[in-house]
Formats: C-alpha cells, sequence, structure tokens
C-alpha cells in the first residue's frame, strides 16, 4: 500500500513538472519577449523580480549602504580631508598622511557641500533633501547647530570678513545669506535655475553663483543659463550674466589672481534632430571663462576632441600657483588638466568672432588641455592641497578618493573611505547609468539628460524635420509606473533603454544582456523622489491645497454639471503613482505631432519639473490651462476663478513621491 502511494505521488509530481517545464516554459518566453523586445534575451525570474526589489527583507539582503563620495574640504596644512559621503549622510573625516577614515559625523539628507571656517574650527554641511546647514564644532566633532535654509541647499561660501554663510538653494533657485552671529537668514535671493555652484572672487568682492538649467523658452529659442553675481559688502545681486547655448553650469572657480572666472558647462544640441548623432554634436562638454575686467570677454571653449567627447564635467579647482586648472568629467572617468596661460592667450590673441566660433571647435582643446588622467568610476568633487602638490578626487561609485601629483599629473595612491567591497547588481547598473561608453564617441551618458536621475528641463527632437519635439521625463520612483516614453510605446524599462535605447539614441550597439540586467535594476529601485519641503513639508495640506485637492477630486463643476469620468482629475491620476498607465488624447496635440495619444505622466513632485506638456511649451503649471487648456479637455477647469485655479495649482504642487502618497493615504489629511 505504501509503495502504490509512493509511485502515485512521484507520477504526480512528474507530471506537474512536465506541465510547468513545457507550457509554462513557452509562456516565460513570451513573457520575457515582450518585456525585453527581444527574442533571445536570457532573462530570468530572479533578475526580474529578486534584484528589483525596493524594499522587504530581499532588498535589504541584496543590496549594500555605499558611501557614495560627493565634495571635499581640506585642511590648510593638507592633513585632514573632509569629505561628503552622500549615501550614508555622513561627513567623513578622512587623514591623508594615515589614508584612512577617523571619523565620521552623521549630517542631514542628502549632504551636498562642506567647507571650512577661516580659523578651522566649525564646518558647514549643506543637507540638500533636508534644508539645513549643519554646523559641526571640529574639535569634538560633533553637529552643534541646525541652520535653516532655503529648498535644496547644495553650494556654500562664506562673506570676506568671515560673518555671513552664503547657501545655494538649488530647488528653490535662491541664495540664502546667513549671518552667523544670530544664526538666523537675512536675506533671500533669487538666482538662475537650479544653481549649485558657487565661489567667492580672491578680491572678496564678488560671489559667482552657477545655475544648471536654462531659462525656460520656446523650443528652437536660443538657450540662455545664468551667472548670478552677489555683491559681498552689500548682498545684492549685481548683475546676471547671461551664457547662451549651454547649461549644466555645475561649478566654478577663479584663478589666484582674481583674472578670470572659470565654470563647467554641457553645449547641447538639442535642436538638431536626434539621428545627428551618428555624426557627432548632439553634446559638446566645455568650460567657461570670464574675464573679471570691464568689458571682460566671455568665452565658452571645449573640452572635447574630433574623435573622443568628455561629458559631464562636474567640478573645476585651480592650483594654488595659478598655472593648472582641472575639471572632472563624471561620464568618462577623466580628468582634464589644463593650462591656464594657453587659456589667456586664446583670449587676448583671438577675435571676437573667431572666439564665438571656438565655441564649437572640437580642435580647440589642443591648445590648452595638458593632460587626460583616468580614474574610477564617476570623479565628483575635486580639491587641491593648500602648497598645489597634491589634487584629490572623490570618486563616487568606488567609495574612494584618488591622489594625484599635480607635478606629474598621474594617480599616485587612493584612500579607500571603507565602503563595501561587494558590488551589488544595482550599484553596477549606476555605474552604466553615469558612464557614456555606451553612446557614440563617448557624447553623453544616461546622466546627461536626467541630471540627478531627474530630467533637465530642455526639449529635444528626436524625429527629422522639426516633428516630435519631447520634454525629457524624470526617471525617479518609476518603477510600476509602465509604459513609458510620452508614447506609452515602450511596456518596460527593459524595451526602453534596451533595444529602442540603442535604434533612436545611441546609434551604437545595445547594452549587453547582463548590463541591460543591472541597468534596470539600479532604474527600478535607486532613484527616489526627494522629500517634497518647499509644498508639504508636514504631510498637511494648506486650506488652500486642501480646497484645490477637492477640484481635484470634484465629479461635479460649479455650474452643476456633472463632469465626464474621462475628464476628471482624478480619474486619469490616481493616487499614489498619479498615474492610471494608458494612453489619452488631453488636446495637447502641436501642429508638429504625429497623431498619437500620450502616456498619463506622474504628478509626483511635479512642482520640481518645468516646463510642462509632452514638448514642453507650458512654462508653468498655471500655462497648462490659462493657456493651452481652452477647449476643457485636459480636465474641467474653465469654470473655476482664478483663486480657484491658485489653489489646484498649490494642490498640484503639494504632491510628494509615491511613498509618501501611499502613507497618505492610509491617514485622514488635516489642514493648517
Amino acid at each position: 500500500m505504501k509503495t502504490s502511494k509512493l509511485i502515485i505521488f512521484f507520477g504526480v509530481v512528474i507530471v506537474l513538472a512536465a506541465v510547468i517545464y513545457f507550457p509554462g516554459r513557452k509562456l516565460a518566453r513570451v513573457h520575457v519577449n515582450n518585456k525585453t523586445a527581444v527574442k533571445d534575451h536570457p532573462l530570468s525570474c530572479i533578475s526580474c523580480h529578486l534584484y528589483t526589489q525596493k524594499t522587504g527583507f530581499i532588498s535589504k539582503m541584496i543590496n549594500e549602504k555605499y558611501l557614495s563620495p560627493f565634495n571635499m574640504a581640506i585642511s590648510k596644512n593638507g592633513i585632514l580631508l573632509y569629505v561628503i559621503a552622500q549615501d550614508s549622510n555622513e561627513l567623513l573625516v578622512v587623514n591623508t598622511k594615515q589614508k584612512k577614515v577617523i571619523n565620521k559625523i552623521e549630517v542631514g539628507i542628502h549632504p551636498h557641500s562642506v567647507i571650512l571656517s577661516s580659523d578651522e574650527k566649525i564646518a558647514y554641511v549643506s543637507n540638500e533633501w533636508s534644508d539645513t546647514v549643519s554646523v559641526i564644532d571640529l574639535e569634538t566633532l560633533k553637529v552643534v547647530k541646525e541652520l535653516k535654509t532655503g529648498n535644496g541647499p547644495a553650494g556654500l561660501s562664506l562673506s570676506a570678513n568671515g560673518q555671513f554663510l552664503y547657501v545655494v538653494n538649488c530647488f528653490g533657485s535662491d541664495l540664502s545669506v546667513i549671518n552667523l552671529t544670530s544664526e538666523e537668514e537675512i536675506n533671500r535671493l533669487t538666482t538662475g535655475d537650479n544653481p549649485t555652484g558657487t565661489a567667492l572672487s580672491p578680491n572678496g568682492k564678488q560671489l559667482y553663483i552657477t545655475s544648471r538649467r536654462p531659462n525656460i523658452s520656446e523650443f528652437g529659442e536660443p538657450m540662455v543659463s545664468e551667472i548670478t553675481v552677489v555683491d559681498d559688502s552689500s548682498h545684492k545681486v549685481l548683475k546676471d550674466i547671461a551664457i547662451k547655448d549651454a547649461y549644466m553650469m555645475e561649478n566654478v572657480a577663479f584663478t589666484p589672481s582674481g583674472d578670470l572666472a572659470l565654470l563647467t558647462l554641457i553645449r547641447p544640441k538639442n535642436m538638431v534632430p536626434a539621428i545627428q548623432v551618428e555624426g557627432g554634436w548632439m553634446m559638446t562638454n566645455g568650460i567657461g571663462i570670464v574675464e573679471q575686467k570691464d568689458n571682460g570677454k566671455l568665452v565658452q571653449l571645449l573640452l572635447d576632441e574630433e574623435n573622443s567627447y568628455y561629458p559631464d564635467p562636474f567640478d573645476i579647482v585651480v592650483n594654488p600657483n595659478g598655472k593648472n586648472a582641472y575639471v572632472s568629467s563624471t561620464g568618462v572617468n577623466t580628468i582634464s588638466v589644463i593650462n591656464l596661460d594657453s587659456i589667456r592667450n586664446i583670449i587676448a590673441n583671438t577675435s571676437p568672432e573667431v572666439l564665438k566660433r571656438l565655441a564649437n571647435n572640437l580642435g580647440v582643446s589642443k591648445r590648452f588641455v595638458t593632460k587626460r588622467i583616468q580614474t574610477k568610476s564617476c570623479p565628483k568633487g575635486l580639491t587641491v592641497s593648500s602648497d598645489g602638490k597634491l589634487l584629490y578626487v572623490a570618486e563616487q561609485l568606488e567609495d574612494k578618493i584618488a591622489i594625484i601629483d599635480t607635478e606629474s599629473n598621474q594617480i599616485i595612491d587612493s584612500i579607500d573611505l571603507g565602503g563595501p567591497k561587494n558590488i551589488t547588481v544595482a550599484r553596477k547598473g549606476r555605474r552604466l547609468f553615469t558612464y557614456a561608453s555606451h553612446t557614440f564617441q563617448n557624447q553623453y551618458a544616461c546622466y546627461t539628460c536626467h541630471p540627478d536621475y531627474h530630467e533637465d528641463g530642455i526639449m529635444y527632437n528626436f524625429a527629422a524635420m522639426g516633428r516630435n519635439i519631447t520634454n525629457t521625463m524624470s526617471l525617479r520612483d518609476i518603477a510600476g509606473t509602465a509604459p513609458f516614453k510620452w508614447s506609452g510605446k515602450n511596456q518596460s524599462v527593459y524595451k526602453q533603454d534596451g533595444m529602442r535605447f540603442s535604434k533612436f539614441l545611441t546609434r551604437t550597439e545595445a547594452f549587453n544582456y547582463e548590463d541591460l540586467d543591472a541597468l534596470v535594476a539600479f532604474i527600478k529601485t535607486g532613484i527616489k523622489y526627494p522629500p517634497n519641503l518647499a509644498h508639504n513639508p508636514f504631510g498637511k495640506l494648506t486650506k488652500s491645497q486642501q480646497r484645490g485637492k477637492e477640484i481635484f477630486n470634484r465629479t461635479v463643476d460649479n455650474l452643476n454639471n456633472i463632469i465626464p469620468e474621462n475628464n476628471r482629475c482624478y480619474t486619469c491620476h490616481p493616487a499614489p503613482n498619479y498615474t492610471d498607465l494608458k494612453l489619452s488624447d488631453v488636446g495637447s496635440l502641436s501642429p508638429t505631432d504625429d497623431p498619437i495619444l500620450f502616456d498619463t505622466p506622474s504628478l509626483n513632485n511635479i512642482y520640481n519639473s518645468a516646463p510642462y506638456l509632452h514638448d514642453g511649451r507650458a512654462k508653468s503649471l498655471e500655462e497648462i490651462w490659462t493657456v493651452y487648456g481652452g477647449d476643457d479637455r485636459h480636465g474641467r477647469v474653465n469654470d473655476l476663478s482664478k483663486i480657484g485655479l491658485n489653489d489646484l495649482v498649490n494642490y498640484l504642487k503639494s504632491i510628494r513621491g509615491p511613498k509618501y502618497e501611499a502613507q497618505s493615504l492610509k491617514t485622514h489629511n488635516t489642514t493648517y
């Protein structure tokens, strides 16, 4: 009896196994083919479902807590290096002689920059996702104060007299002036869009602030970004310097003599059809130079070469001897060494007309770049020792600091910051995201159009003859929001960044399947929204936002007309991702668009994603309806008063990331 039961049991197991293996394998192949848009991707259930877990035990088991060094400051004697560890929310104190971390200080969320007081008793750390600056006593190595700033504090500078702290607020696009005696903000000045870098001139008179996003304009109009110049004594904006045809000005530095201000920048050719990438010129990368004298010249020079590009220039520092400057290019893991006398000769001996043309000259870098130094993954912040002999490089995705001898221009050593030795699948994907090896001649990386894994605020021409102008979409928290692209043609991230990415954007071979798995794992798990501290810091709605929410969720308009279900805001934008994952026609097609439907975009953190609509023609949320929504096809709004529209917009600006919105669905929102 027992034997017969055993035979029956194993028989059932074999039959079930056969049923699962043969039809199941075939169905799995169909499923994988649909997700990847190719027929031979060896995608396993583990690759797709294990490595893309965002929360829970499995996520903790397969991921690591990295440090990700970002920016740095060094003591005058060169012994202590203070390193921003962006992913661990710490300031690391590194002994450069012992080449090890000797202390870790917990600061705010997503720290950005660090500077030291002139007596080196205090360190200031900007916390981009906390809207604070941590004040650290360097004797006790403890945070003694948190200074309140604007939204998204990034670059830092001290006034010439040391009495004021300047804090660049990247999300708020302004500058906080903080009195260090009263420890209060005494002024807030408007800057260019999305500023991050700042530096005080050697004479202590003027503060320069660089912006990363260009001024919002119509597609086809020249791109203009701004440098904001602030008077150090009056704390007032002196002027805005227009930087034409360029953006992503990450950082700025002055020569010791003060004759030049140098900044990093990117010159995109976004108005040229994307097919032009095969011939170069989709993205060029360089530096800007502002002569510090009356009627001084404003010059742009490319770091790129004829057949090799140096994308995503991030930091720029000048050797104290005034001879060389150094630029980190995160897209190709390279430091470019720049001869400053060669720069001066080019400016002095070149006519304004020729100087203007040099901004697009791929051969000019041979005249001033004296060396290219290869680093490890994603070089970000740079700092030079006070004697000028050593250059320190924050290798963000290696958790290391490279040490370069400035005489030989070679890496002579490295400081391991103690991050995890295991490189997870998602970490590998993040490296691929920031590295430009997959584009023709290394022109750009994924990060180039998605800085901070978000979007760059400009529009691109992805077809010939000026058709189908496209506004870059954010990659933050996109897991679970398929399909992708404005057209919704990509049913998965695999298709978006695999076959279609190589066919329409890079014009090179697609990622190999192992690399694509890693890239997808990072995009789906490692990119998150910052907290919405500007419009909804406490998870409670203001009275205006609450009224706006009622308008968002209404079914009847102010004239007592029932609003059709497909024209109600919440129908197409349900929480927590605020997208119904469907294609719709809201009357937003332009004359140059092909006749298509559009994928419903998410509204999470929408306040931080101007311009709006698929082609970026709406400069603000208000313009979606006041300029382009007159037919009431994009939600019923024309019955609203100005106050009602303001309330709706205020509510939209309050919407946070999906994690926070999912939590708020479980609780009752109150007003304050």
